[in-house]
């Protein structure tokens, strides 16, 4: 007999693109990227610092969740869960450190690994990977935005502003 694993929650039905949210971090809205080529999801992080507190690793950083603007930014203080070394899509690697996070997709908040790193370069601040998609979602590489986006006046007031303003 087919069929879902026993403990594998009902799949949801995502699109290659999609707003989130990171509750824990105060991170209403985000825009990310759903990429079944990445195990693991990333956060463009701003301002990365490794600090100890307790003699435990912990990491400072910030978040800007806006594409294009710093407004909105949230600085960030959360415990090292691990460190791996990734490999990006024009292969290059990097070792990078792992937090959890919970994550809002689809008005469901799941639990990610997260690798931080600079996404300067990159057109979305987030990446989600098939760590979390395993955890019930199917992606519609047709479709955007299936779980809603922020009112049009949120989005629009989070623009960079226009050349020489």
């Amino acid at each position: 007999m087919s069929g879902p694993h026993p403990t594998t929650p009902p799949s949801e039905v995502v699109g290659w693109r999609e707003w989130v949210g990171l509750p824990g971090l105060g991170v209403e809205w985000m825009k990310a990227k759903i990429d079944t080529g990445a195990r693991t999801s990333s956060l463009h992080a701003f301002a990365l610092e490794e600090v100890e507190r307790d003699g435990a690793d912990w990491v400072r950083f910030v978040v800007h969740p806006w594409q294009r603007s710093a407004a909105d930014a949230v600085e960030v203080e959360v415990p090292v869960h691990d460190r791996r070394t990734v490999r990006s899509s024009s292969g290059h690697t990097e070792e990078r450190v792992v937090v959890l996070l919970d994550l809002r997709l689809l008005d469901r908040v799941v639990t990610a690994e997260v690798t931080l790193t600079r996404r300067d370069e990159m057109g979305f601040r987030m990446l989600v990977g098939r760590e979390v998609l395993e955890q019930g979602y199917l992606v519609d590489v047709s479709a955007s935005y299936r779980g809603g986006r922020p009112d049009r006046a949120v989005r629009r007031s989070n623009r960079r502003p226009p050349d020489g303003a």
